[in-house]
């Protein structure tokens, strides 16, 4: 096959990303800082407006009397089909679907997987065979061509033999002995004869995480992963035995580990803080001297007055793993709304979820269950749209299309509706 540039653009759409990075990282900065003051000053600076932020119900009843019907009804025209379509996507979520907005005017989306995934999975301080698992399997059900794995090497042997084995069990294509960021920048980037991935999976330390974080944009990732986090929810029939080993399990990950009991129970709670350091104490030496470091640092028992208090607290805090451990338990699972994986009941654990449970262990951590979920054949799939239409519909689509466009300043976008109306013989 032959490709021919007729022409040859010399800049891409990331030619100023590193200049608009850093000026947007030291506004932010500021702005954590600064809060509402430093946001109407920037808007003072850079808007010239120095009015109210909020925008108060008088003035939109103000604006609502003050627009022409004929704008009102264009942008209700867009409204319609942009919340029909909607409506058809919830209906039909996670399957192909195409349905007819108005006369003429088809819309629908095909599911299609990604071509090329890169899967990470650690192998430093302990060998995750079990990360091979959840990521490779899931981009190998959910149709992904080819994957490949990376995992960081050892002296002489290479990768873990157990991760190599189950990533190639799971379905990848290639297997790399490379860990870190070098494993990163050679997937994203298409090195040793392989195709740049379309996004990048799985868990690593916080020098993989921030390589993913940077390179965001120019491949797809699944999360914005930080450390580890346990979270129980615990009343006064909770077994502080149970609690106490769950939390430990956790906090084994890493120094900078979260783990936190939320309780109704004062009893509960001491029993718990007595026992978590005596389990940690009897650890072998890895997992001990990260178990002291996380519990010392990042865990926390807070003491609830009801179980609306409990949800509320979780909510806030979103862990990546919640355990449930109440005489109410449905009444749990009905209210809980942010976090990463739930596991309901002292029967089940963490770490069954982390292993072979059938649930993904790759989930959001650091608040991000307040508005995504972990890892699933979703995140490997693109759900794309398209539209067709017959030249009678141009009528009326195209019509608003360009009134729509010239409200917005968009000539430009205006004109391509004008020119379909003149050619198919209606006026604007």
């Amino acid at each position: 096959m032959t490709i021919k540039y007729l022409k040859k653009s010399p800049k891409t759409s990331s030619t100023d990303d590193l200049k608009t990075r850093e000026i947007v990282q030291k506004l932010l900065n500021d702005l954590e800082k600064t809060r509402e003051d430093g946001c109407k000053e920037l808007t003072k600076k850079f808007d010239k407006y120095n009015g109210e932020i909020i925008v108060s119900k008088e003035k939109i009843e103000d604006i609502k009397k003050s627009l022409d019907q004929k704008t009102k009804d264009d942008i209700k025209f867009s409204y319609d089909r942009v919340r029909k379509f909607a409506e058809a996507q919830l209906k039909n979520y996670g399957q192909d679907f195409e349905v007819e907005l108005s006369k003429g005017l088809y819309a629908g989306q095909k599911l299609i997987p990604v071509n090329t995934a890169g899967c990470y999975i650690p192998g430093g301080r302990y060998a995750h065979i079990a990360s091979a698992v959840m990521s490779v399997t899931t981009a190998k059900v959910a149709g992904v061509k080819n994957i490949i794995a990376c995992s960081p090497p050892k002296e002489i042997v290479g990768a873990h033999p157990a991760i190599i084995y189950t990533a190639n069990l799971c379905g990848a294509n290639v297997i790399l002995n490379l860990g870190g960021v070098p494993a990163i920048a050679a997937m994203t980037y298409g090195m040793f004869g392989n195709p740049p991935a379309d996004i990048l999976v799985g868990p690593g330390n916080q020098f993989v995480a921030e390589a993913k974080r940077i390179l965001f944009g120019k491949v797809g990732i699944d999360l914005f992963a930080g450390p580890t986090e346990i979270a129980v929810i615990a009343d006064e029939t909770a077994d502080p035995e149970i609690v106490a080993f769950d939390l430990v399990g956790q906090a084994e990950h890493g120094y900078n580990s979260p783990a936190w009991l939320f309780t109704s129970s004062k009893k509960l709670a001491e029993d718990v803080m007595k026992r978590v350091p005596e389990l940690i104490s009897d650890l072998p030496e890895v997992p001990r001297t990260s178990a002291e470091a996380a519990w010392k640092d990042y865990g926390e028992v807070i003491l609830c007055d009801s179980d609306e208090d409990l949800v509320k607290i979780s909510d806030e805090y979103a862990p990546e793993h919640l355990e449930v451990h109440t005489k109410n338990l449905k009444w749990f699972h009905e209210n809980l709304k942010n976090y990463g994986s739930l596991f309901i009941g002292e029967e089940t654990t963490v770490a069954y979820g982390d292993k072979c449970s059938g649930t993904n262990h790759i989930l959001p951590t650091k608040g991000a269950g307040r508005y995504t979920g972990g890892l699933f054949v979703g995140k490997f799939i693109k759900t794309l749209s398209f539209q067709r239409m017959t030249k009678e519909s141009t009528k009326e689509v195209g019509a608003a299309a360009a009134r729509i466009s010239r409200y917005e300043g968009m000539e430009a976008h205006a004109r391509t509706g004008d020119v379909r109306l003149r050619k198919y013989g209606y006026s604007n």
